[in-house]
């Protein structure tokens, strides 16, 4: 891509920015983003769903770790599953190093780019959490070996992420601290790929873009002058984005429906993001032709989108999910709210609100088998455990957990896997409803939408880009 993209498709997770999605926008020249949160689940899912197409074992057979490769179809693939069956588990990360944990989680990431990348010559982007720590490492590994030309990251501060591009590129082992609770010493999590080549001595793999995600001119500054590497430019969110939002910089003030109020100071100096030096793109509210220009008036180098793309046919989201939000946007009843207490990280969660669809709730039975937004704290005996305050309370407060903690929140990582399909069934309990996430301007996606049953992502770029 000779030129910088207008528009970077949002890496919405988990699998609703599938590889059809990324594909799909990376054919029409502009930057197509897979999402990376909890792909090995997905993965192992798929596989246990008998790889409808076949997909999964195309791009699993271009993977150069083929003892990898045959461990994982060996223990996942089921050619047909009982709809009444649970699915098998991966295990919970731990801090202990786990090599098989370490190669499922590469090996997905592979399979989504490689995927993502099949057929074109478009860019390719993934989206990580930097809240999600332990599988950042083998993500980002898996992805370079499928050829990720950018990488894009929020929901925290990745600051030495890019050290650990540089070293993953040339093969190196690669470290990021780890964020433990109460810890007494500096943890860090570390990936060496070497074992896994069995003495071969690969080629050095392509350097993606680091773009960081930001709230705030000064994070964006900060990161710029303290990372420990390239960083190759920014995309700026506001609060009205979906899904995670940075907590307001002044906290305990809500509105009338309960949620956080944002002000001037969470609004991002676009004068000071032009003095960067490096690209920036516009996110939140910015889904319109309007918003397009806006944003290129302003210096930016275009717009990240997440909303309209959530809901094309490319995107993972099930169909019968867009359907239901298409018909609430007809009959002007779909809500978008900012939930401050539903994610367990702690950060505000964009919730979509429709009358009569049944979505996961706190009320639901607290079982947390996923544990992707687990934290780390260490014990008394100096050992390192990981707790949820989405997790059972007793369990939880046996852990140190505050009480306080535990009000309101939901399990996003089972309810994610359900908004595309994937929902967890268990002997006398009800399958996992899902928890839908939009940015604020999905109320107006209804005129876009008008009377059709469906839209394709190229149209929302054809869209979008109309009057540039």
């Amino acid at each position: 891509m000779a030129l910088l993209p207008s528009l970077i498709q949002g890496g919405m997770g988990a699998g609703i920015s599938n590889w059809r999605l990324a594909r799909a926008v990376a054919k029409e020249g502009q930057l197509g983003v897979v999402a990376s949160t909890g792909l090995d689940t997905v993965l192992v899912r798929r596989l246990q769903d008998g790889d409808p197409g076949g997909h999964m074992r195309r791009a699993m057979a271009q993977f150069p770790w083929p003892a990898v490769v045959e461990r994982l179809l060996s223990r996942w693939f089921r050619p047909r599953r009982r709809a009444t069956d649970g699915y098998g588990l991966v295990p919970l990360y731990r801090h202990r190093p786990d090599a098989d944990r370490d190669a499922t989680v590469a090996l997905a990431n592979f399979v989504e780019v490689w995927l993502a990348r099949e057929g074109h010559d478009g860019e390719v982007g993934i989206n990580l959490l930097t809240k999600i720590q332990p599988p950042t490492l083998p993500a980002l590994y898996g992805a370079m070996l499928a050829g990720i030309g950018w990488v894009l990251m929020g929901a925290g501060i990745p600051r030495l992420v890019p050290g650990a591009l540089d070293r993953l590129a040339m093969h190196e082992v690669a470290a990021l601290p780890y964020e433990v609770v109460g810890a007494t010493a500096p943890v860090e999590l570390r990936f060496d790929p070497a074992p896994y080549w069995a003495g071969a001595d690969p080629t050095p793999l392509r350097r993606p873009k680091f773009v960081p995600i930001v709230s705030s001119h000064s994070l964006a500054t900060m990161l710029l002058r303290k990372a420990n590497g390239r960083v190759d430019g920014f995309v700026v969110e506001s609060s009205s984005a979906g899904g995670h939002n940075a907590p307001p910089r002044e906290v305990g003030r809500f509105n009338e429906r309960g949620e956080p109020v944002y002000g001037a100071r969470d609004t991002a100096d676009l004068a000071v993001m032009r003095e960067l030096g490096v690209p920036f793109w516009l996110a939140g509210g910015t889904g319109t032709p309007a918003g397009v220009a806006a944003a290129t008036a302003a210096g930016a180098a275009g717009v990240q989108v997440g909303t309209m793309f959530a809901f094309s046919r490319e995107s993972g989201l099930l169909d019968s999910y867009k359907a239901e939000v298409f018909a609430a946007l007809r009959a002007g009843t779909v809500d978008v709210r900012t939930d401050a207490r539903a994610s367990p990280t702690g950060y505000p969660f964009k919730v979509v609100e429709i009358p009569g669809v049944a979505a996961s709730s706190p009320d639901r039975a607290r079982i947390c088998d996923l544990g992707y937004l687990r934290t780390a704290y260490q014990r008394p005996d100096g050992r390192i455990g990981h707790r949820c305050p989405g997790e059972p309370v007793d369990q939880f407060l046996a852990k140190g957990g505050a009480l306080a903690e535990t009000a309101g929140r939901r399990c996003l990582c089972n309810a994610l896997m359900a908004n595309i399909g994937l929902a967890q069934s268990r002997p006398g309990e009800p399958a996992e409803l899902p928890l839908l996430t939009a940015g604020d301007e999905l109320k107006a996606l209804g005129s876009f939408v008008g009377d059709r049953r469906g839209y394709s992502a190229a149209e929302v770029v054809a869209h979008l880009l109309a009057g540039a």
